[in-house]
């Protein structure tokens, strides 16, 4: 009898640090670095054509340049190169965009997307691999937890934290109910997948 491979589910797709990739000092460095760079209110959709929705989406973003912090690239690049290999082992994949400094403040909250463009809309690089890392020490906000099924909550990361997932798993950051949750966002891409 031959037997069917299985598929992988949506843990596949995941892999979270065992420990911070950055110390408290170094979240409170890159949270200073994107309050000084200009604050917008999030759009769904992305890019030019994007849409504000506070339907969909409520969240305080700031781009932080790659000469910014240089060292903060460095590290994430370095895990990122690390996880790649250890998890995922996509190909080409390397950092193609500027971090997102994201303040999600009490009500804030992301509903359910996800991160690659599935109407290929846009030219590569494809987005590949998502990253959020946890810069607020967890005891000072809650709820605002990252979902990626209405069962599975990640909501038990240390400050400085990161957890790498595939692009196209749909997922939601969940309102936040006191304090406010921050949060670098980055992704990871190169070729279209084949």
């Amino acid at each position: 009898m031959t037997q069917v491979p299985r598929m992988p589910t949506w843990q596949s797709y995941v892999a979270t640090t065992t420990q911070p990739i950055f110390t408290p000092e170094q979240c409170r460095m890159i949270i200073d670095a994107g309050h000084q760079c200009a604050p917008e209110q999030a759009k769904v959709g992305g890019g030019e054509e994007g849409q504000y929705d506070t339907k969909k989406r409520i969240t305080t973003i700031s781009w932080i340049p790659f000469d910014k912090l240089p060292q903060m690239y460095k590290k994430v690049e370095h895990q990122l190169s690390l996880v790649n290999l250890n998890h995922f082992g996509f190909e080409n994949v390397q950092i193609t965009e500027p971090a997102q400094f994201t303040e999600y403040p009490k009500g804030g909250f992301y509903d359910w997307h996800m991160d690659l463009d599935v109407n290929g809309a846009h030219e590569p690089p494809v987005r590949k691999i998502s990253m959020t890392c946890l810069l607020s020490d967890p005891s000072t906000f809650t709820g605002g937890e990252l979902e990626f099924t209405e069962k599975h909550k990640i909501n038990n990361l240390k400050q400085g934290q990161a957890i790498f997932f595939a692009s196209f798993l749909r997922h939601r950051v969940a309102p936040v109910k006191k304090g406010i949750r921050r949060s670098l966002v980055m992704w990871f891409g190169g070729q279209p997948f084949k």
